[in-house]
């Protein structure tokens, strides 16, 4: 006659931490005045540490509009063409926020993204923020808009 209670194996715990250690790889410098990756004198790609490579990511994302390029994914940039549709500057500033923050708070090497700062010039804009990430230093980045 079967069991009124069934008796089942407990499966091994997963060591979740060691499965889930965030990576910092190198990358290439790249020049965002110029659009394009620094090279040194003999034509090779200048490599920075993983910490500057994140950075430039996080620089990179915060200024590239979502959905426009399909070279990426649905998850990288910012939704910011709704900021400038915003009655005032204050609202613009603060959508601004939400939607940068929303776009590096995706990727797993970011904690924290705060201390927002607005510099206006005409229609221009430039964003400043601390990006904090999961190991190392905390980065003040800045990013020019245009409205």
């Amino acid at each position: 006659m079967p069991d009124l209670f069934p008796t089942f194996d407990v499966p091994a715990l997963v060591n979740a931490a060691a499965d889930n250690q965030v990576q910092y790889p190198q990358s290439w410098l790249y020049d965002f005045e110029n659009k394009r990756v620094v090279m040194d004198g003999s034509g090779r790609a200048v490599m920075v540490d993983g910490l500057t490579a994140w950075a430039q990511w996080c620089i990179k994302a915060a200024s590239t509009l979502r959905f426009t390029h399909l070279a990426y994914g649905p998850d990288f940039g910012t939704e910011r063409e709704g900021a400038w549709r915003q009655p005032t500057r204050k609202a613009t500033e603060s959508e601004l926020e939400r939607t940068i923050t929303e776009a590096l708070i995706v990727d797993p090497r970011t904690d924290t993204v705060r201390d927002f700062a607005f510099t206006w010039s005409g229609d221009e804009l430039l964003v400043s923020f601390t990006a904090i990430p999961v190991i190392g230093d905390p980065k003040r980045l800045e990013v020019k808009m245009n409205g």
